[in-house]
């Protein structure tokens, strides 16, 4: 697979996943927390690892985890006031990324 196709899959999840996240509250307040407790704690207790990151809407840091061990996810935004909120996550993870050859570096 080329750069080009990793990276055009990439960005297709991460915008899939931006466009969810426009719905948020803009004061998200049930699972938040500062931002190093929350990653410590998915670390320590549940074993995953930052797999993404992109940049959503009103300047939120969306972030994607994820545990090759048990394979738990976890979607978390982080808020301009530095608060990291929890709004997705579930089990079954898996990395991937699909061929995309026949959308990428297309004859114009």
């Amino acid at each position: 697979m080329t750069k080009t196709q990793y990276l055009n899959a990439f960005f297709a999840t991460l915008t899939g996943i931006a466009l969810t996240l426009l719905t948020l509250p803009a004061q998200a307040g049930q699972s938040c927390g500062a931002r190093d407790e929350v990653i410590e704690r998915l670390g320590v207790k549940y074993g995953e690892t930052r797999r993404g990151l992109g940049l959503g809407a009103k300047d939120r840091v969306v972030e994607i985890f994820a545990s090759d061990e048990t394979g738990s996810w976890t979607i978390t935004v982080t808020l301009p006031d530095g608060r990291t909120c929890l709004v997705a996550s579930g089990q079954s993870w898996e990395d991937r990324v699909d061929d995309l050859a026949h959308m990428a570096d297309a004859d114009a």
